[in-house]
Parts: C-alpha cells; sequence; structure tokens
C-alpha cells in the first residue's frame, strides 16, 4: 500500500511565516503585537465591512473610473458620510484603493465583489457573514469544550434544518455561494485530471454537478453520472439535465452515498463531502470500495488544514464547521488513515489548486 508522499509547505503558507518569526509570531514587521492583538480581536469589522460593500453592492457602482464617496453614494441612494467611513476601513485590507485626491478606485479584491466579475465572490462573502454566523461564533469557546456543534443550541434546529424552516433566503444563498465556489474549481479539476482509459465517471455528492459537466465538455466521449440527495439532483446544473447538452450523456442518481452508492464507473470523484464525522465517511468510503470494480480509480478532493498557502482561510472553514455541523476539514494524515483503513490504495497526493487537494487512489 503506497502512502501518501509528504510535501513542503509553500513559502507563501501562514506555518513558513510563523516559522520564520524569532518570537514564533506572525507580526508584521513593525507591528506591535499589542496592536496587532486589537486589529485581530476586531476583525468582526473587517467581516462585516465586506459584507456591508457586498450587499449594498459597492464594487457595481464604482465603474473604471474612480469616484469620490459623494458621487458613489448618488449612485448607490446612501448618505456620503457613512458610506466614506466604509470605503475608509476597506481601504486598510485593500479591498478599494484610495487615489489621494479623496476617490476611490477598484483592486483586485474589490473586483471579486462585482456582480458582473467572472470568478465573483459576492455571493461567498454574503453566505459566510450571514445574521446567523455572527451568532455562531459567539459560542466558538463552547464547541471546542464539547468538541461537537453548538448551532442546535443557539437556534433550537440542526443546521440544515434551521436553513430550511427559518431562513429560506440563506438557504438560496447558501446553494447559490456552493455553485459560485464548485463552478470556480470545477475547470481547475477538469485542467488537473488525466482521463486517458476512463470512459464512465461518477461524481459523489456531487451537489449540482458543475466538476462533472466541466469534465463531460472537456471530454466529449465521457459519460457522467452524479449521486447526490432527491431535492440536490433535481436542481442539477442544466447542462445534465433533460435537454441540456451533455444530457444524453449524463445519467443522475438520487440517493445517499452514506447508505449506498448504486453506481458503476471507471473513476468515482468525491469532492468536499468527507467533512463530516469520521464514521459517516468511513461509511461513504466503505460503500464506494465494496460497489467500485478492481482497478477503478478514485479520486478525493479536500481541503487540507495542515498543508495548504490558504490556511487562514482553510482552518477558519474548518472551525465553522465545528460549529455548524460538527464537522472538520481533514489534515494529509488524518485523511491518509480514512483512506488506508477502506481499503483503498493511496497513490498519490496533489495539489490541485492553492486550496484543494486530489488524493489518487485505486480500488485493489
Amino acid at each position: 500500500m503506497t502512502s501518501a508522499p509528504t510535501r513542503p509547505v509553500p513559502p507563501s503558507s501562514p506555518a513558513v511565516a510563523a516559522a520564520a518569526a524569532p518570537d514564533g509570531t506572525t507580526a508584521a514587521p513593525g507591528v506591535p503585537p499589542a496592536m496587532l492583538l486589537r486589529e485581530l480581536a476586531f476583525g468582526a469589522a473587517c467581516a462585516g465591512a465586506v459584507r456591508a460593500a457586498a450587499s449594498l453592492k459597492l464594487a457595481d457602482a464604482l465603474d473604471e473610473q474612480p469616484a469620490t464617496a459623494e458621487e458613489l453614494a448618488v449612485r448607490l441612494d446612501v448618505p456620503a458620510v457613512p458610506l466614506e467611513r466604509l470605503l475608509r476601513a476597506l481601504v486598510c485590507y485593500e479591498v478599494f484603493a484610495a487615489t489621494g485626491d479623496g476617490r476611490f478606485r477598484h483592486t483586485p479584491l474589490s473586483r471579486l465583489l462585482r456582480t458582473d466579475e467572472p470568478g465573483s465572490l459576492r455571493d461567498i462573502a454574503l453566505w459566510c457573514t450571514e445574521p446567523w454566523t455572527w451568532q455562531s461564533w459567539s459560542r466558538l469557546d463552547d464547541a471546542v469544550r464539547t468538541g461537537r456543534s453548538v448551532f442546535a443550541d443557539a437556534f433550537g434546529k440542526e443546521f440544515f434544518q434551521y436553513l430550511h424552516d427559518d431562513a429560506p433566503d440563506s438557504a438560496a444563498l447558501f446553494n447559490r455561494a456552493m455553485t459560485q465556489s464548485s463552478r470556480q474549481s470545477a475547470q481547475d479539476l477538469a485542467d488537473f485530471l488525466d482521463l486517458a482509459g476512463i470512459a464512465t465517471a461518477a461524481d459523489i455528492g456531487g451537489g449540482q454537478g458543475q466538476a462533472l459537466a466541466a469534465l463531460m465538455e472537456r471530454h466529449p466521449a465521457l459519460h457522467g453520472t452524479l449521486l447526490d440527495l432527491p431535492k440536490v439532483v433535481e436542481h442539477a446544473d442544466p447542462r445534465l439535465l433533460p435537454g441540456g447538452p451533455l444530457a444524453d450523456r449524463a445519467r443522475l442518481v438520487p440517493g445517499d452515498c452514506r447508505v449506498a452508492i448504486p453506481v458503476q464507473a471507471d473513476l468515482y470523484l468525491v469532492k468536499n463531502i468527507l467533512e463530516w464525522d469520521d464514521e459517516s465517511t468511513r461509511r461513504t468510503l466503505r460503500n464506494l470500495r465494496q460497489v467500485a470494480r478492481p482497478g477503478a480509480r478514485v479520486v478525493i478532493v479536500e481541503n487540507l488544514v495542515d498543508d495548504s498557502p490558504s490556511m487562514r482561510f482553510t482552518t477558519a472553514m474548518d472551525l465553522l464547521l465545528l460549529l455548524n455541523v460538527g464537522g472538520a476539514k481533514h489534515t494529509l494524515g488524518s485523511l491518509t488513515a480514512l483512506i488506508e483503513e477502506s481499503g483503498l490504495l493511496l497513490k498519490a497526493v496533489a495539489p490541485v489548486n492553492a486550496y484543494l487537494h486530489a488524493f489518487t487512489c485505486a480500488v485493489p
């Protein structure tokens, strides 16, 4: 059995920055630790400012020409003084820039808040700062003490039930944000995967199937199957649905991969779903191991919290999973152990992009 190769931490990783600092801190040069800690304690102000900009569609109001707060206020129909205060705070984080003559211009970060920007992160920014998130984060100490989700304690219902029953707008935003995120990573995954010798692929727990659709578009002879919960499959990517350009090569299978995986394929893609408790992950991998033919390939794609140049992002997601559903992001070692325990043969681990890793496995 082949173990996952150990990869060096990328130079841009916060872990490297911490190791490089003589006192073990990651403080920027010249920033006193007390000031840095104050800034961190006020971190909600940064998240709140990003949310306000996204909600107001501030980035959409600013075109290619720099504009004053007064000009932007007219376009947004808001008072100029508080808008300028918001812009001033955002400039500190390089979300917009000040030109020095009282005007503001776009930056690469602010452009990602535009609704018409390819790769826009507006919905994701809103999702990560939904009203319920603030109350959840305030209970992180309880989640650390108990090791379980605190969402039901705060809201009286489990996370997804709460979204369905009490926060339909947030549930719709969640779907848009996940679609947006999947669409952006799908192309990276299609570029990454070598499908030589693969005639059929199955996306297990694949959501609306953006990754599968990207693979099928890249490989015109590929036939694909999407397996996910009935309500999810029902709203699959239009390219896969009847009448869509990929429909004649696509099969939609409603089901729960933790219960059974009634799908035969040459390649199984398992992306960003092994984030539940370990027993649920074991059941999924066991179901996959039982159904897959010898020689089939299994590619597990996950965020890692210990081998990524985006560890601030992945560790934040890890903590949010703990708060909401009691789940967790994996380390290289924890996911390797679960894969080997399932009986799959781990062949290689490689980065797909800055925040996703692919664990390529074979079925013995």
